[in-house]
């Protein structure tokens, strides 16, 4: 017994000290990763643009053929990478040892979310790289845990996903933001550790080699409190009134009960060519102005350059249409996108007040309706803007969308894409007797 005691005694330095090593160089791998995966992305839609440069017709072909094959390869050989990634890892949360060890956070399935994601954005696809990121991250950490033959616990695949966001935005606050909003379910210091090790290592990672850059472009301008008790309620409004809806519309279609989007459910692939026919016309007919991540413009409207008034609603029925389609990709920077479109057709209502404050407040007003996360959509927009001195009417208004977004859905869109997740993974029942 004495003896026992004292292996356990000794051992338990060494599971520490194996414990923080493993997080330290999954940290190290998610981060560089996450860089390769952003440098690949842009060349992807640079590729893209290069095409519709020469053949601006090619997407009407272009386009629906690659949706429908990266959702014909999704369900073929890896149906865990298909949407955003983000409620995989809200799903692998819920029983981290039996995750570990099946396809949602596997190798095989990050390699396939890596890889398809790329595509769609090589097709003009209305994704993002974060949600992406995210579970790549966290299948990262776990491959990294499990090498070292380290236990996984929740807090690795939480750990992973903040750290993902982190790399992705190169904003480290809104990493661990995001790890209390909406991975974690219960909160503890030991996870909390964890998040703020593996974010701070990604981090520097990230600063070092991409350097010290803010994501969408510095914003200095600020509002005056009389602009503000006008401006957040209605910019908080229609933000979260139309990122409700966003999250509506796509639950509906996740989850289906009308028999007849049952029916169109039953055929993805078919389904996934339409929604890519809809993203070419849009893009066609936009001249482009919807194509991909959208980060070119919406960092022109943060820092004043401006765009047309019908970005933001077109960009819209781009990502509407791109998420239904079920095919790899994230809604981060085109949720974003559109909370900036929005944020300019408010301008010239508030003509006296900086168009790039109210194009901030468009941007966290939808993000958080989409997301229904107000801490992590007012850090993300505060550190990849370096607004500081919005603050608080960015706190404002993210909290006015997340009701009113509460009253359009009553349920997050993650915490619903995650139902079907946690229902495959839960073990069949015994049968009697």
């Amino acid at each position: 017994m004495l003896r026992r005691r004292r292996v356990t005694h000794l051992n338990r330095p060494l599971n520490v000290l194996r414990r923080r090593i493993a997080t330290a160089v999954g940290a190290v791998l998610l981060g560089l990763v996450a860089l390769g995966f952003a440098k690949v992305g842009d060349f992807a839609q640079r590729v893209f643009g290069r095409m519709v440069a020469v053949w601006p017709y090619a997407p009407l072909i272009v386009t629906p053929a690659v949706f429908a094959g990266v959702m014909l390869l999704t369900v073929r050989w890896s149906a865990e990478a298909r949407g955003s990634g983000i409620p995989q890892v809200i799903a692998a949360t819920r029983d981290p040892e039996a995750a570990a060890k099946g396809p949602l956070t596997s190798m095989k399935t990050a390699l396939a979310k890596f890889g398809l994601t790329i595509a769609m954005l090589f097709a003009g696809g209305s994704v993002g790289r974060e949600g992406p990121t995210v579970q790549i991250s966290a299948a990262l950490m776990v491959a990294v845990h499990r090498l070292l033959r380290v236990p996984i616990s929740a807090g690795v695949l939480i750990a992973g996903g903040a750290a993902g966001v982190a790399a992705a935005f190169n904003t480290p606050l809104a990493g661990v933001a995001f790890a209390i909003e909406e991975l974690a379910s219960a909160y503890e210091q030991r996870v909390a550790v964890l998040v703020m090790a593996a974010v701070m290592i990604a981090g520097l990672v990230s600063l070092g080699i991409a350097g010290d850059y803010v994501y969408f472009g510095v914003m200095h301008q600020t509002l005056g409190v009389a602009a503000m008790i006008v401006i957040c309620p209605v910019a908080g409004i229609v933000g979260g009134a139309s990122g409700g809806m966003f999250t509506r519309i796509v639950l509906a279609f996740a989850l289906p009960r009308h028999p007849l989007l049952q029916r169109v459910r039953t055929r993805p692939v078919l389904l996934a060519g339409a929604c890519g026919l809809i993203v070419a016309v849009v893009g066609i007919a936009t001249g482009g102005g919807t194509w991909g991540t959208g980060y070119g413009t919406t960092r022109s409207l943060v820092e004043g350059g401006g765009a047309t008034l019908w970005f933001g609603p077109a960009k819209a029925l781009a990502t509407l249409a791109t998420t239904l389609s079920g095919t790899p990709g994230g809604i981060f920077a085109p949720s974003l996108a559109v909370g900036a479109g929005l944020g300019n057709l408010l301008t010239p209502i508030f003509s006296d007040s900086p168009a790039g404050a109210v194009v901030l407040l468009g941007m966290v007003a939808y993000f958080t309706g989409v997301v229904r996360a107000p801490l992590t959509a007012v850090i993300i927009i505060s550190e990849a803007t370096a607004s500081r001195g919005m603050i608080v009417p960015l706190f404002a208004t993210a909290l006015i969308a997340d009701g009113v977004s509460a009253l359009v859905s009553r349920e997050r869109l993650y915490h619903g894409l995650a139902k079907p997740f946690l229902a495959a993974a839960r073990p069949a029942p015994e049968p009697a007797g």
